[in-house]
């Protein structure tokens, strides 16, 4: 996937960054051990890309996802995603868990039911694992079978994971 450039925002958890081509949004990097540690990320990921001031679009994005880690209940579903490149049942898990609002949660097996394939709670937790675009596509909602946690890999794993739904006001156990 091609970015045509990306920013580095601050948010009430570190500095996040976001990526974009002309068809929208490709990547959400959410932060690594400081500012430099995201950039570096980004601009590994996408070499062709320079850093940039975001145009209208994708500044609405950022200041929405900046509201909702400031512990606001923001609709992500209005940002254009550019999925080009990801696979579509990836594409359609990602679909069914920009559903789930902020303080709700669905399980892998939730959405491999909804994706009318019920067995495929592991495929669904490997897609959401490989999810380029987190808090837009709101992998950190869905958990594994029992209320359980599950994996998450951005940095920090399941405490990451806990510290979104705490903002959100999840209501886990």
């Amino acid at each position: 996937m091609d970015a045509r450039g990306f920013a580095i925002f601050g948010t009430a958890i570190g500095a996040c960054g976001i990526a974009w081509s002309d068809r929208g949004v490709v990547s959400v990097q959410l932060p690594e051990r400081d500012e430099r540690a995201t950039r570096a990320r980004l601009a590994t990921r996408y070499d062709s890309a320079r850093e940039v001031s975001p145009p209208s679009d994708i500044q609405r994005a950022v200041d929405a996802m900046t509201a909702l880690l400031d512990g606001e209940s923001v609709d992500l579903s209005f940002i254009a995603l550019d999925m080009e490149g990801v696979p579509e049942f990836h594409r359609r898990v990602y679909d069914i868990a920009r559903t789930i609002p902020p303080g709700s949660t669905l399980s892998y097996g939730d959405i491999a039911a909804r994706l009318g394939d019920p067995g495929s709670a592991r495929a669904v937790g490997q897609a959401l694992g490989r999810n380029p675009i987190p808090l837009i596509v709101p992998c950190h909602r869905v958990l594994a079978a029992g209320g359980k946690t599950g994996g998450f890999s951005a940095r920090g794993g399941t405490a990451t994971k806990l510290t979104l739904l705490a903002i959100e006001g999840a209501q886990l156990f």
